[in-house]
C-alpha cells in the first residue's frame, strides 16, 4: 500500500506574492479542480497514477510525501529563476610538486 501523499497547489497571490495550499485527500482538490486525467509516465514512478488537473502543471515531486501542482505563471516563473541563477565559480587547486 503507498504511504498518503498531500498535494500541494502553488499560485501566484493578487499582490505577485506565492500562496500554497495544501491537500491531505484528492476528493478536497476536485471540488476546486477538474481532474482530466492520471500520469502514466513520469520518470517518478511514485508519481505514476497521480492526477493531472486542467490549469495546473504537475504532478512534480518536492519533498517525501508531498506531490507538488503550479499554475502555468508560477511555473514558468520559477523555471526562469532556477534557470537564471549563476553557477557558483569554483577553483581548482593547483598541485605543487
Amino acid at each position: 500500500m503507498a504511504a498518503p501523499k498531500t498535494i500541494r497547489v502553488v499560485t501566484r497571490g493578487t499582490n505577485g506574492e506565492l500562496r500554497t495550499r495544501d491537500y491531505q485527500h484528492e476528493e478536497a482538490i476536485l471540488k476546486m479542480h477538474t481532474q482530466i486525467g492520471i500520469d502514466d509516465c513520469s520518470t517518478d514512478l511514485s508519481l505514476r497514477g497521480m492526477p493531472v488537473f486542467r490549469g495546473l502543471i504537475g504532478p512534480m515531486p518536492e519533498t517525501k510525501g508531498i506531490v507538488r501542482y503550479e499554475t502555468p505563471e508560477v511555473f514558468e516563473a520559477l523555471t526562469k529563476e532556477w534557470g537564471a541563477t549563476p553557477a557558483g565559480r569554483r577553483s581548482r587547486r593547483r598541485k605543487t610538486v
